[in-house]
């Protein structure tokens, strides 16, 4: 079994709304982490292209581009999975980030998988020499400061 973060939230949103928001909005609700920053000059304008086969991509001020991942699974309203890597990482290596989208009530339950953690070595940059238990409450503090965000966003 892959080592991994699971968070969950609910959100103010119906399922469509809320795959809507966090796709196409992701920039408005993405909150950039010093432990873990996509590349070297931050996170830049997050992204993501449409579809299965699309990318999650960053752009920086000068217009210069960086792909984090690629899109395996969307569908609207239920399901988002995409690949997710650092500048850092080799070419062979990312993690994956699983996202559902469930109803409950007239909210949102919108949970994260944020997977393969253990597929990048303890003394790569990305884990900072953490121990994978540290690794892994570093990611999920992450991820819960984008998801506050995120409900926050929709609430407004």
């Amino acid at each position: 079994m892959t080592s991994k973060v699971f968070l969950a939230i609910r959100v103010p949103a119906d399922p469509a709304r809320a795959f809507e928001a966090f796709t196409g909005e992701i920039a408005a609700w993405w909150r950039p982490d010093g432990l873990f920053r996509i590349t070297p000059r931050g996170d830049g304008r997050l992204a993501f292209e449409p579809g299965a086969g699309g990318r999650l991509y960053t752009t920086f001020d000068d217009g210069d581009e960086f792909e984090i991942g690629r899109i395996s699974v969307w569908e609207p309203g239920s399901r988002l999975v995409f690949t997710f890597r650092m500048a850092s990482f080799a070419p062979e290596q990312s993690t994956e980030v699983e996202v559902r989208f469930e109803p409950v009530g007239d909210e949102t339950r919108v949970s994260i998988e944020h997977r393969a953690w253990d597929t990048i070595p303890r003394k790569h940059a990305a884990r900072h020499g953490f121990p994978e238990h540290a690794t892994l409450a570093r990611a999920a503090d992450w991820w819960r400061a984008s998801l506050g965000a995120f409900r926050e966003m929709l609430a407004a």
